[in-house]
């Protein structure tokens, strides 16, 4: 149902276009937004704002920043001769948030995908590969989704950077921990069986 105001029909299509927040979500914020003080709104739109102009990629990785190079290339403590390759800058904050890892990044900026013509040239390959011979690292860490076009380009990547000398290894995948074997899907119990490790 459309509303008679045009600028709160105008704020709830624009709410909708955020991933996640369907017709309803977007009502709510609206609503909830218009509750607000006219300065609690302004604090709100001048982050927005903020974050737009001040938030850049890494000339180095590709990670979002606020200067050339993003904390984490900064951080002298990493350990420069592992580069852990994701799809998007979000991935980054996850894999950071488990602890495990002490390398750096290379945020590739999609994924091979012939149907929206995303090719190589698209993804930022290149810079990985000149990273690669720059800091003499000795793994790489491919970090991808395990979709059609996260193996595709999992593939690419091994393909092309095996000829560097540098290992390459790949993600576990299968069940999750407390995961029930009854109710996995066929290709997650697959990947479990297939990337099964000795104990």
């Amino acid at each position: 149902m459309a509303f008679q105001i045009k600028s709160i029909e105008t704020l709830i299509n624009e709410f909708r276009k955020l991933p996640g927040i369907g017709p309803k979500s977007a009502r709510r914020i609206v609503f909830y937004l218009l509750k607000q003080s006219k300065n609690e709104i302004k604090s709100f739109a001048d982050a927005l704002i903020e974050m737009k102009e001040k938030v850049k990629l890494c000339k180095n990785c590709f990670n979002l920043s606020e200067d050339d190079e993003c904390f984490f290339c900064k951080d002298g403590s990493r350990n420069k001769a592992s580069i852990c390759i994701v799809e998007k800058p979000s991935d980054v904050l996850v894999i950071e948030a488990t602890g495990e890892y002490k390398g750096l990044y290379h945020v590739l900026g999609g994924l091979l995908s012939p149907i929206e013509n995303i090719g190589p040239d698209e993804l930022k390959i290149p810079k990985l590969i000149e990273r690669i011979n720059n800091l003499k690292t000795s793994e790489i860490i491919i970090a991808l989704n395990p979709t059609v076009e996260g193996d595709s380009t999992a593939t690419y990547l091994s393909k092309n950077l095996k000829p560097l000398g540098v290992k390459i290894t790949k993600l576990a995948s299968g069940l999750p921990v407390g995961g029930d074997i009854e109710y996995a899907d066929q290709m997650t119990i697959g990947r479990a069986i297939s990337g099964r490790r000795e104990i």
